[in-house]
């Protein structure tokens, strides 16, 4: 199993060499698993919230078949592809959306565990509606990321929990005796006017955070597109917000609001129904701009993110610039509102054009850059 994890990558996620592919909870939660999946048949074996594919391909490796996998992102998911094929492993599993049929009847869940107790709970409830009443789940971790308040949401869905000794910094927590299931319902809000939703985990929830409303309060009175050939495109759109707002602001306008994230699209896709907007506004989930042609987008809005799955990172801006800059056609606009601190200005300026500020407030920068 090391040759495989030496040769894992996280391609085409960012890559650094800080940024690992696999770490120590992933090998705990493979370690802490192994005698129940040495039993395993195919189809008894669920795979959540895998970051790239070091907890699928160890279970394949080990000689699991019919493997059901769901990673939150699109990049991860397409690295576990890449690397299966890498590893010779291509067909050992099936990726597939965080809903009923990745874990019904599944009697082993190997779980990384999500860094919100609200995606933890989706996920859990998830679990013990449709899986297997036998099934045991092996949810693992890095200490620094895991609070005991996620034994309290595991328990209010399973029965008592064994957990791990500590190993390199990582623990493992194993539920079994699944009882009060429920599949995930978004959290809804009304914020300034909008419906909002969220499932666990989406960014912000149900509300709205600081740096996007300073974006909201800056939005131009009349942005060039809107059309359905050339619309308003909210990159990385989290619940959707942004592009909720742009549809009901800038009246009959056609929006693009995409997110690389399953869950954030889900939300999205939740917010525009609850708003009435979905003829209107398409919610895709895309690696960056990666389905948008080149030179053809008059305006976009972006609040970049800065996690890449646990890792907290500047290197995912700068990739989004670029991209940006690819689809903007020329004297486009990209408003882009970011932690000041960050000090993007420059980064902006290289990427796409002239840059002007905006706005500004204690932590946060609205700017708006035109592509040259």
């Amino acid at each position: 199993m090391s040759a495989i994890f030496d040769a894992l990558r996280r391609w085409p996620d960012v890559e650094a060499p800080d940024l690992v592919a696999v770490d120590a909870a992933d090998r705990l939660i493979l370690d802490e698993s192994a005698s129940l999946r040495a039993t395993a048949v195919p189809g008894d074996i669920a795979v959540i919230n895998d970051a790239y594919g070091a907890l699928t391909l160890g279970a394949a490796e080990d000689g699991a078949s019919g493997i059901r996998t769901h990673i939150d992102a699109i990049t991860g998911e397409r690295a576990l592809t890449t690397n299966a094929a890498r590893a010779g492993l291509t067909g050992h599993f099936r990726p597939l959306p965080l809903d009923a049929g990745l874990v019904r009847g599944a009697r082993i869940v190997l779980l990384r565990l999500p860094r919100t107790r609200d995606a933890l709970r989706d996920i859990a409830g998830l679990i013990a509606a449709h899986a297997d009443p036998a099934v045991v789940v092996v949810a693992g971790g890095r200490l620094k990321h895991m609070s005991v308040s996620m034994n309290a949401v595991l328990s209010e869905h399973f029965g008592p929990l064994d957990i791990s000794h500590a190993r390199q910094k990582s623990r493992v927590l194993i539920a079994r005796a699944p009882r009060d299931g429920r599949d995930p319902v978004p959290a809804a809000a009304r914020v300034e006017g909008l419906e909002v939703r969220a499932y666990g985990g989406a960014f912000a929830g149900a509300k709205l955070d600081i740096g996007t409303r300073l974006l909201l309060q800056n939005l131009p009175g009349a942005p060039a597109g809107g059309t359905p050939s050339d619309p308003l495109i909210d990159l990385a759109c989290g619940t959707g917000i942004i592009g909720a707002r742009m549809a009901t602001k800038f009246g009959g306008a056609h929006v693009y609001a995409c997110d690389q994230s399953a869950i954030a699209v889900a939300s999205a896709r939740a917010t525009m129904r609850a708003n009435g907007l979905e003829e209107r506004v398409t919610v895709a989930r895309d690696d960056m701009l990666g389905a948008r042609p080149s030179a053809s987008a008059s305006f976009i809005t972006l609040n970049p993110p800065f996690h890449s799955a646990a890792a907290v990172t500047d290197l995912l801006a700068p990739r989004m610039f670029a991209d940006v800059a690819r689809v903007l056609r020329p004297g486009g606009q990209l408003w882009c509102v970011w932690n000041s601190g960050l000090r993007y200005r420059p980064l902006l300026e290289r990427a796409i054009g002239p840059t002007e500020q905006v706005a500004r407030n204690t932590k946060f920068t609205v700017t708006v850059s035109t592509r040259r």
